[in-house]
């Protein structure tokens, strides 16, 4: 009789082990957004930015260009754009407000490695010379 009942123990405990262990999972699938209280659709959900991020190229929405790689590559000469811009005015103020996704699109053929129009660029390349860029203005300001 003592193996029943120690059986059912090592059940209850077993069971009581996975609610334990699934209560984490629950709490994670609540997805946090910007405004939790509303019906905001998954896709719409944002992150609030905080302030150093306040003067980054934001993601190119998905109406920019049918690719993520070609969104990617629009965003890196953005942020080229306005890295030249701060080096050549010599100002360290955020120059993000002064561009536009035109701005970047129109730039395409100076950034330009193919002829392929799903792969115009190289991204990776862009983004080293962004962040080149970005430290140079980095650099100039701290002095």
């Amino acid at each position: 009789m003592s193996m029943i009942h120690s059986l059912a123990s090592v059940r209850a405990l077993g069971l009581a082990a996975l609610v334990v262990s699934a209560l984490p999972c629950a709490a994670l699938a609540q997805t946090p957004s910007t405004n939790p209280s509303g019906d905001t659709p998954f896709n719409a959900m944002a992150i609030a930015r905080d302030e150093a991020d306040a003067c980054r190229a934001p993601k190119a929405s998905a109406d920019l260009a049918e690719t993520a790689y070609l969104r990617n590559g629009y965003r890196a000469i953005l942020r080229i754009l306005i890295a030249e811009e701060a080096l050549a005015s010599e100002t360290c103020t955020c120059l993000l407000d002064q561009f536009t996704w035109d701005q970047a699109l129109d730039a395409l053929p100076r950034f330009q490695t193919s002829d392929n129009p799903r792969l115009p660029f190289k991204v990776l390349d862009l983004y080293a010379q962004a962040d080149a860029l970005e430290a140079q203005v980095v650099e100039a300001c701290a002095e």
